[in-house]
């Protein structure tokens, strides 16, 4: 049994996975770990260096020249790729159309899985993504998977992405990414998203954040140190 919580938050694209940690973590005082944001910085390094996903050679020599790092302010999760802030640029529709066929390759998942197992060895952590409860921390002491009606994730996501400038994406654009996403990351063969069997289910589609965090902390309550 592991000494340092972890709290695992699983679910579909858009469903409000990292607003939840964010807000969890920063209640709590644990650290975030953004692994979503991970796997969009090594789909973005491919995308500039035109790395084939499916040729094996090229993905483990990418992955040798690729270094990520967080740093946090306010409880916001920034990402460096190889020194360089990202975590605006991954984001954006390039990246979102690119990162599930990349995160689904197994060299790729394997060498990520190995760095937030890393990160969770002895901090008190919230980490979400799509294998979190899963695969990366199987005892995990708090498993949430939240999902929320389609339209309702797909005019979240228009929204978040006229908040950074994109004026070229249209609604129906997102909601065909996030249908595209949700069967990729479903039905691929390496980790492909599933509830574990001690997940708490969190609908959040008439939620509010306010809401959904007190639902969240009311099932981690038992769980904190005393």
């Amino acid at each position: 049994m592991r000494k340092n919580v972890v709290i695992a938050i699983d679910g579909y694209s858009s469903c409000g996975k990292s607003t939840l940690a964010k807000a969890l973590a920063k209640k709590l005082g644990f650290i975030y770990i953004d692994s979503g944001a991970m796997y969009r910085a090594v789909t973005l390094f491919f995308i500039r260096k035109q790395v084939d996903v499916n040729n094996e050679a090229a993905v483990k020599d990418a992955l040798q020249h690729i270094e990520l790092n967080f740093h946090s302010r306010d409880y916001e999760s920034h990402i460096l790729l190889n020194g360089e802030e990202v975590s605006d640029e991954i984001r954006q529709m390039p990246v979102s159309e690119r990162v599930s066929e990349v995160s689904a390759n197994k060299l790729v998942r394997h060498d990520m899985v190995m760095q937030q197992q890393r990160m969770g060895k002895s901090k008190n952590i919230v980490m979400d993504g799509r294998d979190i409860g899963t695969a990366v921390f199987e005892d995990a002491q708090v498993k949430f998977f939240m999902t929320a009606d389609p339209k309702i994730r797909a005019e979240r996501r228009f929204k978040e992405l006229q908040s950074k400038g994109d004026t070229t994406t249209t609604l129906e654009e997102v909601f065909e990414n996030l249908a595209h996403r949700d069967y990729a990351d479903t039905t691929r063969a390496e980790s492909p998203l599933t509830r574990a069997d001690d997940a708490i289910i969190l609908d959040n589609t008439e939620l509010t954040q306010e809401e959904q965090l007190a639902f969240a902390l009311e099932k981690v309550q038992p769980f904190l140190p005393k």
